[in-house]
């Protein structure tokens, strides 16, 4: 009796057995079939309420059967409610108010604001939230603001100016993109340090959805919009590394990744094909793959402990490096000393170059498999030679990251870099695209829609990594 926080006898389908809620956070009673059954408080109970003389647990129970997600095991979370009826009113007030405790004891968040990107990916996150989210935001008495964007970097406008002390957390229901715009938002804000602490949270209803897959994926769940949204009702947290991209005065944070050559051309040029869905990517891989482009250009970096040999050394990162010009408000950049550091560098020509700050660049991609939500680094992935067949293998491995373990293929981690893009190398007229987080930053002349305006132009640009700077709420 002494290890139970809770002890009372209840009528389940008319039979009286004892519900008993442990210290550890476990319910448990025997069913009409007087089987045991246990209910963990902290990973499958939802919310407890009172309807009419009987208690209901509202619970995400695991089940073997039901939902796929590339890379992990076929599981499913299904909704569940658990009913019980108390032999008397003082009993029933009790077992609620005991249950509750133990679940406001957890640190659940108790509001959430919510956006919803109707347009993005596949057009699917209104659904996703009408079925998949509210639900459970009902189930776990969670309050919510619900904003559903209407243009590009309406998140970032939303996030800028919101009312942070209202929210335990916000939530995005769409693939990286409205993610990237949130957290671009908050560290423009005045109170940047205060707003960073605010978790974020992914539901994925997106194309790349490359985020919460590695989020989920490192604790071996599938990558579904119940098993997100779990994770951000139990209210873990853990913090995320954030890459600033600067040329002059202009700059843009990073959670996801960078892209240059064959990558950002497949990412961004792939996009005349997107009536034909996921497909369009490795439609449009082989394309490129066979009419293969190659870069000039340079990238110098500083590189992780551990790989301080690898490339030339040069000065050219140090004196390429120009200062982040600081804002009136808002975050302005890493305090790191890169004049002291070590710089190395590599010359083009490339097939690709790519940046990565976690493992998964969409769910069905894992571009850095030794990728760390925080330790500090981006991983770099660069390609300069490689046969056509064995790119085309290359391609293949991308589903579970052994592509890193080819010979043609070099894999660092790395604090800084300076990316100077330059032109094809079989036509000097035309350059490249450089992507970041699924958008273009940057077009050279000769490219796809070259005529639209982007953020940078096709020139040097910067990039140095601050650690752990935003938070996501995670599964463990």
């Amino acid at each position: 009796m002494d290890q139970h926080i809770l002890y009372d006898e209840v009528l389940v389908n008319s039979g009286k057995t004892a519900l008993t809620l442990s210290a550890d956070g476990i319910l448990q009673w025997y069913d009409h079939g007087n089987v045991l059954q246990r209910l963990s408080v902290e990973r499958e109970v939802l919310g407890v309420s009172v309807v009419g003389q009987q208690i209901v647990i509202r619970s995400f129970v695991e089940t073997e059967a039901g939902g796929f997600c590339f890379g992990s095991s076929r599981r499913s979370l299904v909704r569940k409610n658990f009913v019980f009826e108390p032999l008397s009113e003082d009993s029933r007030r009790n077992l609620c108010e005991k249950i509750q405790a133990y679940v406001d004891s957890l640190g659940r968040p108790k509001k959430l604001f919510i956006f919803v990107n109707p347009f993005g990916g596949r057009k699917s996150a209104s659904k996703v939230f009408t079925d998949d989210v509210k639900p459970i935001l009902e189930d776990a008495n969670i309050e919510y603001t619900l904003q559903e964007t209407k243009h590009q970097l309406h998140a970032k406008e939303v996030s800028h100016t919101l009312d942070l002390t209202k929210y335990d957390g916000i939530i995005c229901v769409s693939g990286d993109g409205i993610l990237v715009e949130v957290v671009n938002g908050l560290l423009e804000r005045e109170d940047w340090q205060a707003a960073l602490k605010m978790a974020i949270g992914v539901i994925p209803a997106g194309t790349g959805n490359g985020m919460i897959k590695s989020l989920l994926d490192s604790v071996g769940q599938p990558c579904t919009p119940a098993y997100a949204m779990l994770a951000a009702i139990r209210g873990h947290k853990r913090s995320l590394d954030v890459a600033t991209i600067w040329q002059g005065e202009t700059k843009f944070f990073s959670v996801l990744m960078l892209a240059w050559g064959l990558i950002a051309d497949v990412d961004i040029e792939s996009e005349q094909y997107r009536w034909m869905g996921s497909a369009r990517m490795d439609f449009y891989g082989l394309q490129r793959i066979l009419r293969l482009r190659k870069y000039n250009g340079c990238i110098s970096f500083v590189p992780a402990p551990g790989f301080e040999d690898v490339g030339e050394p040069t000065t050219l990162g140090i004196e390429s490096m120009k200062p982040l010009t600081p804002q009136q408000h808002g975050y302005h950049g890493p305090k790191v000393n890169l004049e002291t550091s070590n710089w190395r560098k590599f010359n083009g020509p490339f097939i690709s170059i790519w940046l990565h700050n976690v493992p998964w660049g969409a769910e069905n991609t894992m571009a850095a498999p030794n990728a760390k939500f925080d330790d500090g680094y981006l991983d770099l992935i660069i390609m300069r030679e490689c046969p056509k067949l064995a790119l085309l293998s290359l391609l293949s491995e991308m589903s579970n990251g052994d592509y890193v373990k080819s010979p043609h293929v070099l894999y660092i981690k790395v604090k800084a870099v300076v990316l100077e893009p330059g032109s094809r190398t079989s036509d000097s007229t035309k350059e490249g695209i450089i992507d970041s987080d699924g958008e273009v930053l940057a077009r050279g002349n000769g490219v796809y829609k070259s005529h639209l305006k982007s953020l940078m132009v096709y020139d040097k640009l910067q990039v140095v990594v601050d650690q752990g700077l935003a938070t996501l709420f995670t599964p463990i």
